[in-house]
């Protein structure tokens, strides 16, 4: 029997690559927009035929090419400009060529002889970018002055894993009866990881103007707390008032978490960063570069003030952290994650890091943050749309004018269906509203008026 080529080895993968980079640019092309056209129905036969017998007796040698165009037409395309809805970047070419590399080495990240190279690679960058979130945190606040422990960061697979670790760490830290309070802005896996973890109900503050009000915090009850805030909801880009919360937090003797998920990438611009103010003293802290980074999915962090705090993740497997291994100098990776097999989501980040560098990074931030701007001011001097508020970060919420939420909502889902633009939706000020996420760097001043000129057709008068 023929054994199948590695990746490991070149003369193989080298066809394999043109075929797939051919299979998606015929997929991108038969696509034709930013999502296949139709809807779920036509999607999943284009898929069924494609597919056929997903264990077939014999192979298929055309299965790459096959599946891979299927998959290239019937994507959102987060690279079209079009493509607006969610927080689904286009990822950097660089970083995908990394990811590539990753893939075909294929480290494991849960013992030191499976990853030499990646498991030093992730120490060094999660250390300075932790420095990154920890720059010069003012003395006083919480425990970051009497601490000794410098700040470290984990790798994780997003905004759900790490706020999960950092309310875990929060238990372990304050112990089992420590409640989380957030506002109802927070990202839903902040209540679904109390829930998971077996902690108090969490106490949901309103937020009725979309940010948490810190003097709503007077109201929470005795008793060991964790408070979390936002820097970039999910629905409208909006960041909290994080310095009034951190000082709430010192003088109640309350654990603070800001989940960053969006918002973090506005540390690389100096224009910008400021918006983040107060971000040092959070006792941990929820970045997502597969957002405001450019990078292929997944790459999450989660940055810790104190590395004590993680040494509640510690455990011990004999057959990859053997005590007498560690004692010989071989560093323990379980305390790392709460997964064990991981591969190396580092290297996309440290190669993108390295080649674009803080300048790099902040023209791309400034770019998106910018086209916001210009799009927010296209709705807001045109007479048949409304503008919700001029955005904080990249995202513009907007509705045609006298339309009701019915009809917000279905021009949503027809230009879906037709596949001509992909817009989100939230709910403010008790009003649906259509959501433009602008992530694509690439993205022209004709493209946001092609877009708002696709809204407007699409509505019915």
């Amino acid at each position: 029997m023929h054994t199948p080529p590695l990746a490991s080895d070149p003369t193989s993968l080298r066809p394999l690559l043109d075929t797939v980079l051919e299979a998606l640019e015929e997929g991108t092309r038969a696509r034709g927009g930013p999502l296949p056209a139709g809807g779920p129905s036509e999607v999943a036969a284009r898929v069924q035929a494609a597919l056929g017998d997903v264990l077939p007796d014999e192979g298929d040698p055309q299965a790459l090419r096959r599946l891979v165009r299927t998959l290239a037409e019937g994507s959102a395309d987060p690279a079209n400009p079009l493509c607006a809805a969610h927080l689904h970047c286009p990822p950097l070419a660089v970083a995908a060529a990394a990811d590539l590399a990753a893939s075909v080495l294929n480290p494991s990240l849960d013992s030191w002889d499976q990853a030499p190279a990646a498991s030093e690679l992730e120490a060094q960058a999660t250390r300075a970018l932790a420095n990154e979130v920890y720059t010069n945190p003012p003395g006083g606040a919480g425990n970051c002055a009497t601490s000794p422990h410098r700040p470290d960061a984990l790798i994780t697979t997003g905004g759900t894993e790490s706020n999960q670790l950092a309310l875990l760490l929060a238990r372990e830290t304050l112990g089992p009866d420590v409640r989380l309070v957030c506002g109802e802005n927070a990202h839903h896996s902040l209540p679904r990881s109390a829930w998971l973890l077996g902690l108090p109900e969490p106490l949901i503050v309103r937020t009725p103007h979309g940010t948490l009000d810190p003097a709503a915090l007077d109201t929470t009850p005795p008793g060991p707390l964790l408070i979390a805030a936002t820097a970039g909801t999910t629905d409208a880009g909006l960041i909290d008032p994080l310095p009034e919360i951190a000082d709430w937090c010192a003088q109640h003797g309350a654990r603070l978490h800001i989940d960053a998920a969006y918002g973090g990438g506005l540390l690389f611009s100096e224009r910008h960063s400021a918006k983040l103010t107060g971000l040092s003293v959070a006792d941990t802290v929820t970045l997502d570069l597969h957002k405001l980074g450019w990078q292929p999915a997944a790459a999450g962090l989660l940055a810790v003030r104190d590395s004590n705090d993680l040494t509640a993740l510690n455990q011990h497997a004999d057959y990859l952290n053997a005590h007498d291994d560690t004692e010989a100098g071989l560093p323990d990776l379980l305390g790392r994650s709460l997964r064990t097999t991981r591969r190396p989501d580092i290297l996309k980040i440290a190669v993108t890091l390295k080649t674009l560098g803080r300048t790099g990074l902040a023209a791309l931030v400034d770019q998106v943050c910018e086209q916001a701007q210009e799009f927010a001011q296209l709705v807001h001097d045109h007479p048949r749309f409304e503008l919700h508020e001029p955005p904080t970060i990249s995202t513009v919420l907007f509705r045609p004018a006298s339309a009701t939420d019915d009809a917000v909502a279905a021009v949503r889902r027809q230009l879906l269906t037709d596949g001509r633009a992909v817009l989100g939706r939230a709910r403010a000020a008790n009003r649906l509203w259509l959501k433009a996420t602008l992530l694509n760097p690439t993205t022209r001043p004709a493209d946001l008026a092609g877009l708002l000129e696709l809204v407007e057709g699409t509505t019915p008068r």
